[in-house]
């Protein structure tokens, strides 16, 4: 272990950071495993090894949603979560994805976004209404059961 000092057999401590005030830059990563389980090497990877299977089932049912009826992507995060609950990788691919949900969201409520989303929006259903019309004014309004065989 590099301890950044030359002496021969210096340790590193841990400090206790809750009595400094100081927080950890990585507070909150790590395992949630119970602690009689962390206390086994066995049986914690027995343990790691059964998260990982159930977040994995979710994500695959997730992406089995998606094109098919179903909050695919709500399922996708909640697999997420269930891997977050044991690896660090998905912790922090779940912080990256909490805060660029939340920046998208804070830049949606932006007046001028809102502005320009609502007139684009605007614009698009006066050309549907208008391309509807044409084509009702054409062909007029025939119900497929009605339409007789030419």
């Amino acid at each position: 272990m590099n301890t950044g000092s030359d002496e021969p057999g210096e340790v590193a401590v841990m400090t206790d950071e809750t009595e400094t005030g100081e927080g950890r830059a990585d507070d909150g990563l790590g395992s949630r495993a119970p602690e009689f389980v962390k206390q086994r090497r066995a049986l914690h990877l027995s343990w790691q090894v059964g998260v990982f299977v159930l977040g994995l089932a979710v994500v695959v049912a997730g992406v089995i949603m998606l094109p098919l009826p179903g909050p695919g992507w709500v399922v996708i995060f909640g697999g997420m979560a269930i891997w977050a609950t044991e690896f660090v990788w998905a912790q922090l691919v779940l912080r990256w994805t909490k805060r660029k949900v939340t920046e998208a969201a804070q830049k949606a409520l932006d007046p001028k976004v809102r502005r320009r989303n609502i007139t684009l929006t605007v614009i698009g259903l006066v050309i549907i209404g208008v391309l509807a019309g044409i084509y009702l004014w054409k062909f007029g309004f025939v119900a497929p059961w009605s339409i007789k065989d030419q």
